[in-house]
């Protein structure tokens, strides 16, 4: 081994070797169990964010400990094709290279050329997926529009449709002007802006009049413009105002409609005027109201959101009608829809039925791509009868088929599922799975696999001209297929047979519903077991949090607070990572800005960790469920972890190699205590990391490997071994060698899932001292589980008391001042037969690891001199300190700690007593300066007590 743990010398030579010897494929053996899961599929014109780096290290960690329990296993791995965002790359590219549209090139040439980029540049983060150590199965790769998937998309298409649960409807979508496609809500960005609440009088048709007289009622809107294809005014039925004009009729201003007064619980007597205008073709509120009330939907925009020259009037069903004009003012004609919205305003105004302006705080939808406000519109659209598909996939989360972790995310998918709306599975892009559906010249759909297959089944004469859908397929309609299409359906292959159902599915609770739950329903739907039993998509979906920057804020691009795994492996400059954060900011105030904190933050720009650092910190921070605050000093601290079982390891080899370590069949072995000791502390370590992974709980399993790692093994065993490889007989430093290198390559076993490049290159040097050890890596040697045999536990009890014995000795150096190289004199009062046992048995190790001089044993009644004192379990520990310390220089000394303690608990009392600071400063930073208050405040209480026991000798 080298001198030097350097991650960047081992990590990507160690996983090119893995892959290219295919240790991440299935071992094949269907005797064995299998275990698998599908990894989430990333967009194919993603690169590695945090939480991709944070959901892989879990899945990697979960299937890597099953890999060495000897399972059959496949981590699937693939991307999506990402629809919109794939669409938005390539076009953007031929703009800037060659300042063509997709319309320059035809719907087949422009995917031709979508292709040709996914071939070049498609691949970023498979390949950063290697970096990270993804032990995924390569050679089974998938992507959601290969033949393979393309095919299981369009069979789930043409048999849902078969079975009346697919259906063409128009029906209001969230629309992206500029995109020219429906969206889903989880591509809908909600944003808080400041804006107005416009009161409109509309005036009351035929001589009618309020309880109070008026001739008009008032209405309250944030977008005037759809007032133009209002089809009704909401009052509440029980409103004392309004209740008597329920039927009657309103002249719609501007375009002189006449339109009804309608009772609807929509209408809140409390907010507002208590009267709504109802425009059911623009809004989702308003098209329920609609739908409730028979009212006309009144169609005012072309898909660019600007006003149409003539409306569409459709039924409440979506068909069209003849029961109000479509004629819009002409003025209007083709105006944008804010521009629109002002005219509109002023003609109100001009005609004396502006009522009032208001401020008003909105919430406005923006397209996550388009970046341009959504409009509700009304469209032709495909659509998924869900309402069928809910029912078995919720009871199969009411009987436990599939669990989720932590529990209480059941609530939020049922709270989608039992309220589920059908699904809009249409877009209007060129990109994508094109629905498998024909027009005739008259508008006459037919749906089939292919248009020879539409002809056939239909008897359709060569003369009928079919023309198939222009649409693709919504994204999530194909990802919701991913465990079973990947796995070859609909063939009965043999992939599905062993791999489905999956194990687990790693996700955040935001696609809960958009992803997790259409798995279920589709799964369930198509894949059924041998006895005709719907099959779930997996049995458990582990729900991690977000990774939120130090101060607990989302990281985002706009804020420049966003951190690339890639950098923190390999490491990046100062000047490097602000140009990458600022590099393509429109807003140079922004860019300003965001270049300020990240100098101040990373003034030296960000150092290489390694990817065995980066997975043990998100493995540590895994708490089921809940967001992380990323912390760059917990980052350093596990490096430094790494580092001490690299340079353990070390001292582990030199005193093992060359060297009789007692694996021949007639070696005398005499185990020490602490050889007993470590050889049980690593079965506990076994057997609460292997519970802790069986429950989802990687940030224990962390912890026990760390607390065993770092404090059991490295600062306690090899310090204990050190007086037995000094002085200790053959057969006791033969026993030692034996244990250091035996517990050494379990650990480095048990560790593997989480830090697997390490622990490799350690493993390939521990292996051939090691008796019974054979294979090639690490990766398909057997995790350690709990072995009672290696169990004892009188010798924990016993190390414990000694580990006790010393670091008191220790504690009370440091309280009083006293070098670590000085040898005492101590003596001890012991509570019990068992603690003079322990500290007879002991006495050399103690004394040389807490340097000592002499150890005394007091008897009952023996005359004490004035000591420093401390307890071990119930025995009485003593130093006496004549000649020890000089008593004055350190009551001076213990006088100005106690005086600068004060000074900092001063400090941060102002601070924290400051409203300004508390109301402006992070809940984080204000955290921390408590925590560190109640530090200062501990360490004062503590130098009082030393003080008093000085001023006492």
């Amino acid at each position: 081994m080298e001198k030097t743990y350097n991650p960047q010398s081992i990590e990507q030579d160690l996983y090119q070797t893995w892959e290219e010897k295919g240790y991440f494929k299935p071992h094949g053996d269907t005797t064995k169990e299998s275990y698998s899961i599908m990894i989430p599929p990333p967009n194919v014109t993603g690169s590695l964010h945090m939480g991709h780096a944070f959901q892989d290290t879990i899945m990697d960690t979960l299937i890597r400990a099953e890999r060495m329990k000897g399972k059959n296993t496949l981590w699937q791995v693939g991307t999506d094709h990402a629809g919109i965002a794939t669409q938005m790359v390539v076009e953007r590219k031929i703009a800037a290279e060659e300042n063509k549209t997709k319309h320059d090139y035809g719907r087949e040439a422009f995917i031709d050329k979508i292709w040709e980029w996914k071939g070049e540049s498609g691949g970023t983060i498979t390949k950063q997926l290697r970096r990270l150590g993804a032990s995924v199965d390569w050679d089974r790769e998938r992507f959601t529009m290969d033949d393979g998937l393309s095919a299981a998309t369009q069979e789930v298409f043409v048999r849902l449709y078969e079975e009346d649960l697919i259906y063409r409807g128009k029906r209001l979508v969230n629309w992206d002007p500029k995109l020219h496609t429906a969206i889903s809500d989880l591509e809908v960005e909600n944003k808080d802006k400041k804006g107005h609440m416009w009161h409109f009088r509309y005036p009351l048709a035929d001589g009618v009049k309020t309880a109070d007289g008026k001739d008009y009622i008032v209405v309250a809107t944030t977008r005037p413009e759809t007032m133009l294809g209002d089809t009704g005014v909401a009052v509440n039925p029980e409103d004392p105002r309004y209740k008597d004009l329920i039927g009657k009729n309103i002249l719609l201003p501007l375009v002189n409609r006449l339109i009804p007064i309608v009772g609807d619980e929509h209408a809140d007597m409390e907010k507002g005027t208590g009267c709504v205008k109802i425009t059911p073709a623009h809004d989702f509120n308003d098209y329920e109201v609609g739908k409730r009330h028979s009212l006309p939907m009144i169609n005012i925009l072309t898909f660019n959101a600007d006003i149409r020259n003539a409306a569409e009037v459709f039924t409440t069903n979506g068909e069209e009608s003849d029961v109000y004009a479509t004629d819009l003012p002409e003025k209007y004609h083709g105006m944008e829809r804010f521009a629109a919205r002002k005219e509109i305003v002023a003609d109100f105004d001009a005609l004396g039925l502006l009522d009032e302006i208001k401020d008003h705080d909105l919430t406005v939808p923006y397209g996550d791509r388009g970046g341009v406000v959504i409009e509700p519109m009304l469209t032709d659209q495909w659509y998924v009868r869900t309402a069928p598909l809910a029912e078995p996939a919720v009871k199969a989360v009411e009987d436990g088929e599939i669990q989720f972790v932590p529990k209480q995310y059941e609530n939020m998918y049922f709270a989608w599922m039992r309220d589920v709306q059908d699904w809009c599975i249409s877009r209007q892009l060129w990109w994508g799975h094109r629905i498998p559906a024909w027009y005739d010249n008259d508008g006459k759909v037919y749906v089939g696999r292919s248009e020879e297959e539409v002809r056939e089944k239909h008897n359709l004469a060569p003369v009928v001209v079919l023309n198939q859908d222009n649409d693709v397929l919504d994204t999530w309609f194909s990802s919701a297929l991913w465990t079973f299409g990947t796995q070859g359906w609909p063939e009965d292959t043999e992939a599905l047979k062993t791999f489905h159902p999956s194990e687990v599915l790693v996700s955040g609770f935001d696609i809960i519903f958009f992803w997790v739950a259409r798995m279920i329903m589709m799964t369930m739907h198509f894949v059924k077991d041998e006895d005709g039993k719907p099959q779930v998509p997996f049995k458990t979906v582990y729900m991690t949090g977000l990774i939120r920057d130090e101060n607990g804020d989302k990281m985002s691009k706009s804020k420049g607070n966003v951190l690339d795994p890639i950098d923190m492996i390999d490491g990046i400059d100062l000047e490097s990572l602000v140009t990458k954060r600022t590099g393509n900011m429109m807003q140079p105030q922004l860019a300003k800005k965001i270049e300020k904190n990240t100098r101040k933050t990373f003034e030296d720009g960000i150092e290489p960790y390694g990817t065995d650092a980066l997975r043990f910190t998100l493995a540590a921070m895994a708490s089921t469920g809940r967001d992380i605050n990323w912390d760059m000093k917990r980052l350093e601290g596990y490096r430094n972890f790494c580092n001490k079982l690299w340079n353990a390891s070390r001292y582990v080899l030199m005193n093992t190699e060359e060297h009789d370590c007692g694996f021949a069949a007639d070696a005398e072995l005499e185990y020490s205590l602490a050889d007993k000791w470590i050889e049980s502390q690593f079965e506990l370590a076994a057997k609460e990391f292997n519970a802790h992974l069986d429950t989802y709980r990687l940030d224990m399993a962390a912890n026990t490997l760390y607390e065993f790692i770092w404090n059991q093994f490295c600062d306690w065993y090899l310090e204990l071994t050190k007086p037995v490889l000094w002085k200790g007989t053959e057969a006791q430093q033969r026993a030692t060698r034996r244990t250091l290198i035996t517990v050494l390559e379990k650990t480095l076993r048990l560790a593997h899932p989480v830090l697997p490049y390490i622990t490799e290159t350690i493993w390939q040097s521990v292996k051939p001292l090691v008796d019974g050890v054979e294979g090639e890596t690490i990766m398909t040697q057997p995790l350690p589980q709990f072995d009672a045999a290696n169990f004892n536990q009188q010798a924990l009890d016993d190390i414990e008391w000694v580990k006790a014995f010393i670091t008191s000795i220790r504690n009370l150096r440091a309280e009083y001042d006293i070098a670590p190289s000085k040898p005492l004199d101590v003596m001890i009062k012991a509570a019990d037969k068992q603690d003079a046992a322990r500290l007879e048995a002991n006495k050399a190790v103690l004394s040389s690891l807490a340097k000592l001089e002499s150890i005394t044993l007091l008897e009952d009644g023996a005359e004490i001199p004035a000591c420093a004192t401390s307890l071990v379990g119930k025995s009485e520990l003593m130093i006496p300190m004549a000649g020890l310390i000089d008593k004055d220089a350190e009551l001076n000394r213990l006088a100005g700690e106690i005086k600068k303690t004060e000074g900092e608990i001063k400090r941060i009392e102002g601070k924290l007593n400051n409203q300004g600071f508390v109301a402006k400063a992070p809940e984080a930073v204000v955290a921390k300066e408590r925590e560190k208050l109640d530090g200062y405040k501990e360490t004062l209480t503590k130098l009082a007590e030393q003080q008093a026991t000085i001023a006492a000798l």
